[in-house]
């Protein structure tokens, strides 16, 4: 399956809540034209610093929704779980 993936920093409290698994979605700016399918490399941010931490999780993009009145214009919602592939492969 062909699928794209994107690389996305990921502020501190946000990154730990998908590791926690009580964040399973994203809320992004759409200028990736994100897809079902599509792998996000999470990478956590200090933002306080501006440094990466290190830590990086992948997750698939599930589910999408972009549509008014419940996203503003060029946002997306992205339903998200972990994803077990290879991102070397």
């Amino acid at each position: 399956m062909a699928y794209a993936v994107h690389e996305l920093k990921t502020w501190l409290e946000y990154y730990q809540a998908v590791v926690d698994g009580r964040k399973p979605f994203e809320i992004r700016l759409n200028d990736r034209n994100y897809q079902i399918g599509d792998v996000l490399f999470l990478r956590e941010f200090e933002p306080n610093k501006g440094i990466y931490t290190g830590r990086n999780i992948t997750r698939e993009v599930t589910y999408t929704l972009k549509r008014k009145p419940f996203v503003p214009d060029g946002y997306i919602v992205m339903g998200i779980k972990p994803w077990d592939g290879d991102l070397n492969a």
